[in-house]
């Protein structure tokens, strides 16, 4: 009898430590007998994320716009995070879906009894945040997961840094992230890379993480250098009155390909990649630089 106590004991012990809980960034508790092995992705940076943990092989699904790394664009692809396909998600079993924190599918997904987890990744502090949660929600060791794959943004953002000439540093910057404008601000993940850096964004934090603006504004700020990281638009298309902007006069101009484009606008494990990719457009740019 001892000897079977102890071992519903052991059990026990085996299944708590393989349970996991998990609050995501809506503040929702969600709880795991064990971490999740099939995994629906919504988003592209976490999609990226996963795979960078070494954990491609539990993605059974993803958004429309999840295209690194190669693989996942075998899976099904399920819609984009705004209008994922319900029907199709469902019918695979995921033992939980991973979202934006501006998804409008969380209630309906979960209202069919499937486990959500919202993230959302703005800044620098977000990024090393949301792969902590990652790695704890798939029970990845930090040697293997978060802590490795901030060591190497950080290192390298640091890298790219040290790298740029006396003259690329101070040059005013006007990224823009999709047409609209929207630009992305100084308290972005994108902004915070290029502070660091040493560029100057002509997009102040006070008005967010990623603004929608008023062409005018761009004007008045008269950027030294426009980064375009829109995926869709790969010509520039100035808004009325751009003309006079010293960045548009000059040429002073990055327009980031379709793959770059995907680098520098997504908060994952390619924004080493994306502070490359940016200190190449300073340099490039910078004052007196041949062009």
């Amino acid at each position: 009898m001892t000897r079977v106590l102890a071992l519903l004991l052991c059990l026990a012990v085996s299944v708590a430590a393989h349970a996991v809980q998990i609050t995501d960034d809506r503040g929702v508790t969600v709880a795991f007998e064990q971490p999740p092995q099939r995994i629906v992705s919504l988003l592209p940076s976490l999609t990226e994320s996963v795979c960078a943990m070494e954990q491609c092989q539990r993605l059974i699904g993803v958004d429309r716009y999840s295209n690194y790394p190669a693989s996942v664009k075998l899976l099904p692809q399920l819609g984009g995070g705004m209008d994922p396909n319900i029907e199709a998600i469902v019918a695979l079993k995921p033992d939980v879906v991973l979202v934006s924190s501006a998804s409008r599918a969380s209630g309906r997904l979960e209202a069919l009894g499937l486990k959500v987890v919202a993230l959302e990744t703005k800044s620098h502090a977000d990024v090393k945040r949301v792969l902590h949660k990652l790695g704890g929600l798939l029970a990845v060791p930090d040697a293997q997961g978060a802590d490795r794959l901030w060591r190497i943004i950080d290192s390298s953002v640091s890298a790219a840094s040290q790298s740029l000439s006396a003259n690329a540093k101070n040059t005013r910057v006007y990224f823009e992230v999709s047409r609209g404008p929207y630009a992305a601000g100084e308290s972005s993940f994108i902004g915070e890379t290029l502070q660091r850096l040493g560029a100057k964004n002509v997009v102040p934090a006070a008005l967010g993480p990623f603004p929608k603006l008023n062409p005018e504004f761009v004007v008045r700020a008269n950027p030294d250098l426009i980064m375009i990281g829109n995926r869709s638009m790969q010509d520039m298309l100035p808004y009325p009155g751009w003309s006079s902007i010293k960045a548009v006069r000059d040429k002073r101009i990055c327009v980031f390909g379709v793959a770059d484009a995907d680098v520098v606008v997504r908060p994952g494990p390619r924004m080493a990649e994306a502070a490359r990719l940016m200190a190449g457009c300073l340099e490039k740019y910078a004052a007196g630089a041949p062009r």
